[in-house]
């Protein structure tokens, strides 16, 4: 992984990122960035940055394709991380994490500064578009000195659920997706020449809904042989993600009845630079379709399986966007709404990285709420509004599954001693782990569909 050991800049914010996956990774590495100085003077935010070990850890390719490099990156367990922060110095810490490891690092550093302290600012929020467990993922990142919403919808929902339970709601603070950038889309005519069709590796769920769209993306292929239809991929078989993908896309393929036309491939890669060539992008409920809408790409959310809140669509819903795959094959482009767009914090029509001056800075909010909060060190304790008075029955529980106890402690024997520990047994252990992951993502994809087929015999 990459690692290196760039001194800090003189007057550079010292940030670390805390992030489970590859996505989050993207999300929390590129927020990191954004909350540094604006436009004009001043050293970049010098990066640190640490992965939670888990199921989903990002391979060496996966964070090559997301393509945002750390000063220095290392894998740790959430306890492991923990005592970093009692060694280490930082200004700001970015949760990019699950909502149960997020509380788990709030009451970790609770445990930590139960004082006011000099501590780091504490901040998460949302990867992408919140669709599901709003109230759940929400309460469980309360607590963060800075929650970060990603457009104003999302904000006004986020403060109503604080609101709701008598929480504090000031750390709501409106943002937008640190990667809504790229340059501004430029039509190619009438017609659509390449079409990327981004797969989502849970959403559909089912074996028979993703071989379903994977087909409809080819017979889309021959219907317009003129046209390029990229069937953008998340992971290889092997690889997590944020999700797990039971069904890749990858095997989906070799079954797809004559096979794959020669104008319809798979492809890997930054989804940012697979869509500077795109000139529609189909999806049932990526985030990608914020990024090609905030580019001004003709954007299609696939209606063929229904518009349900499981799929995500319904998110959606007045974005001018919903469409099925007949409707695409008769030459639909589907085009924003400009009033949904902005309320999605989505700028539209490309005021991307090269139109942006027109643009207010969605950022400018989070970074005065961070340097006030810096001006005001000493910090108080965290406070997360579950504590165990408020969810006795939930909390702990929580807490056990990063090694720590109810008071956020690190649970016996969760801290490993590294001092008298050799290269060799410590690169013996990282083998073995790694060797554990793959199995571990072999049994999801190949022995566990496998044995539910056999189930149903």
């Amino acid at each position: 992984m990459p690692d290196s050991n760039r001194a800090v800049p003189r007057g550079a914010l010292r940030v670390a990122v805390l992030a489970d996956s590859d996505t989050r990774w993207k999300w929390g590495a590129l927020t990191a960035r954004r909350l540094g100085p604006g436009p004009g003077p001043g050293p970049e935010p010098h990066l640190t940055g640490y992965l939670l070990r888990g199921r989903a850890t990002p391979t060496a390719r996966q964070l090559g394709e997301v393509g945002v490099r750390a000063d220095r990156l290392t894998e740790v367990t959430c306890t492991e991380f923990l005592a970093e922060l009692r060694r280490e110095r930082y200004d700001v810490v970015v949760l990019a994490l699950v909502g149960g490891a997020v509380q788990a690092v709030l009451h970790g550093a609770r445990a930590l500064w139960p004082e006011p302290a000099d501590r780091p600012v504490l901040v998460t929020g949302y990867v992408g578009v919140v669709y599901e467990k709003l109230a759940d993922g929400l309460l469980l990142r309360h607590g963060a000195d800075l929650v970060l919403a990603n457009s104003r919808h999302d904000a006004e929902r986020f403060r109503a659920v604080y609101g709701g339970v008598g929480a504090d709601a000031s750390a709501v603070t409106e943002t937008a997706l640190p990667f809504l950038e790229g340059a501004p889309y430029e039509p190619a005519g009438s017609r659509a020449h390449t079409v990327v069709f981004a797969v989502q590796p849970s959403v559909p769920q089912g074996r028979a809904d993703r071989a379903y769209l994977l087909r409809r993306a080819a017979e889309h292929a021959r219907l317009h042989p003129e046209r390029e239809v990229l069937v953008k991929l998340r992971s290889r078989p092997g690889e997590h993600t944020t999700h797990l993908e039971e069904f890749p896309y990858q095997r989906l393929a070799e079954r797809v009845e004559g096979g794959l036309p020669a104008n319809c491939r798979l492809v890997y890669g930054n989804m940012g630079e697979v869509l500077d060539g795109a000139d529609l992008l189909v999806t049932v409920s990526s985030t990608a379709a914020l990024e090609s809408l905030h580019r001004g790409i003709p954007t299609a959310v696939l209606t063929d399986l229904g518009i349900r809140e499981v799929l995500g669509n319904h998110h959606f819903l007045g974005s001018g966007c919903l469409a099925s795959w007949d409707q695409l094959d008769a030459g639909l482009l589907p085009r924003g709404d400009a009033g949904w767009l902005a309320a999605q914090g989505v700028a539209g029509a490309g005021a991307g990285a090269e139109g942006a001056g027109s643009v207010p800075d969605p950022y400018a909010a989070a970074r005065a709420r961070l340097a006030r909060l810096l001006e005001l060190r000493p910090l108080p304790p965290v406070a997360p509004y579950y504590t165990r008075a408020t969810a006795p029955g939930y909390l702990p529980g929580i807490l056990a599954r990063q090694h720590l106890a109810p008071d956020g402690t690190p649970l016996p024997g969760a801290v490993r001693e590294q001092g008298g520990e050799s290269r060799l047994r410590r690169r013996l252990r990282a083998h073995v782990r790694e060797a554990a992951r793959g199995a571990y993502r072999q049994g999801v994809q190949r022995v566990a569909p496998l044995i539910r087929r056999l189930g149903e015999l």
